[in-house]
């Protein structure tokens, strides 16, 4: 199948045009016109992803791999080193990244991670679980394989629970809820939060939209397009022990 018909069905799935401005999702590396002979999809991309790849794939991850402004490609550095790689053996790059998030990620998180049902608002969904927050700690934490959770427990009680996978701590004033799952909370968003009554569990970045290729694998078996999970370690490790 062309790269130009595989990009037509992802457009479909989820318009490329509702992407954030600042965001770069779409055609990352390809040409429209060439045949792709593999789909692989994955939340992002590395050296070992790449090397064990045959030519002429494609990849669909979440984050985009050129991102922010590029201004030089210095071939010994980040992204230039996997662009040369893939531009070697063919493979081409489509991003989907805040586009999805409003359309499926979030939901499809919700639903196959913690097993509720949510009401969706652009980046922030929403769903009602009456608990102490102690005991959502430990069900989240299960629920996303966290070892050593951060968290702000600004309420001891739970009604209401907002959810945004990835980074969403810009997201805080927005949110209305006892209880704020996301990812990759800051030291003075940490603080905000608590002055403001909101409690939050960092659920990680990497752990919360790792699902990404599960649930466009699950968009895609609706379309002629046979796509293969590929899967990629989180650079960032934990090591459960205090030190001070």
């Amino acid at each position: 199948m062309k790269l130009k018909k595989i990009y037509q069905i992802l457009d479909t799935i989820s318009p490329f045009m509702l992407q954030e401005k600042w965001d770069n999702s779409g055609l990352q590396l390809g040409d429209l016109e060439a045949e792709i002979k593999n789909i692989y999809l994955c939340i992002d991309i590395d050296a070992e992803l790449i090397d064990s790849l045959p030519p002429h794939s494609l990849i669909i991850t979440h984050h985009p791999l050129i991102f922010g402004k590029l201004t030089s490609l210095e071939y010994n550095h980040y992204p230039a080193k996997l662009l040369v790689k893939m531009i070697k053996k063919d493979i081409a790059h489509i991003a989907m990244h805040t586009n999805f998030d409003k359309t499926h990620l979030n939901n499809y998180v919700a639903r196959n991670v913690l097993g509720v049902d949510v009401e969706c608002e652009e980046f922030i969904c929403y769903f009602e679980k009456e608990m102490y927050f102690d005991e959502a700690l430990e069900w989240v934490s299960k629920a996303f394989g966290l070892a050593c959770p951060r968290y702000v427990k600004a309420k001891d009680t739970i009604k209401r629970i907002a959810l945004t996978t990835g980074s969403g701590g810009s997201l805080i004033d927005e949110v209305e809820a006892d209880l704020f799952l996301t990812g990759d909370l800051k030291y003075h968003e940490a603080m905000k939060a608590q002055e403001m009554g909101l409690s939050i569990i960092d659920i990680g970045h990497y752990e919360s939209e790792r699902y990404f290729a599960q649930a466009l694998a699950e968009q895609l078996k609706k379309e002629p397009i046979q796509a293969i999970i590929a899967t990629i370690k989180n650079p960032l490790k934990v090591k459960d022990e205090r030190i001070y």
